[in-house]
């Protein structure tokens, strides 16, 4: 198992941060699984995605299609079923520890301006290090992106 990593939004807007991470992962081979909560906001990532500029273009699809098996990432809201190395999750998306074992990596992106957000993402933390896993917490408070714990 791979880190899950913590990611505290305070400046950056989630597209763009779940854009560069994606970029990471593609760069180093990983398949990606991004869980939401919310169909409608994981449309509109979807589009955003797609309107990208093409040097920064991210094979992608929806779940619930007919090639889930095959997208190198995967919008959804269910189980890994890409066979992802990575799982990004936002709006406070379950994350099963057991499904981490075989995972690279796990993101986790919350808005710093939404206490709902942080609480919960204060709860996954517990979980997370309760169950054994390596975590780290991000911030950009400063300004840039600076490790806080882990």
């Amino acid at each position: 198992m791979g880190v899950v990593m913590f990611y505290h939004l305070t400046h950056s807007d989630l597209n763009e941060t779940a854009r560069t991470l994606l970029a990471r992962s593609q760069k180093a081979g990983w398949r990606v699984m991004l869980r939401g909560v919310n169909p409608n906001r994981l449309k509109d990532l979807d589009r955003f995605l797609w309107q990208g500029p093409d040097d920064d273009f991210f094979p992608h699809g929806l779940e619930g299609g007919p090639h889930d098996t095959a997208q190198p990432i995967l919008l959804g809201r269910g189980a890994i079923t890409n066979g992802a190395q990575a799982l990004m999750t936002i709006e406070g998306a379950v994350i099963d520890p057991a499904e981490t074992t075989h995972l690279e990596r796990v993101f986790v992106l919350f808005d710093g301006r939404d206490e709902a957000a942080v609480a919960a993402a204060r709860t996954q933390w517990k979980e997370i290090t309760a169950a054994g896993l390596t975590a780290q917490y991000w911030s950009e408070a400063s300004g840039q992106w600076e490790k806080k714990a882990g």
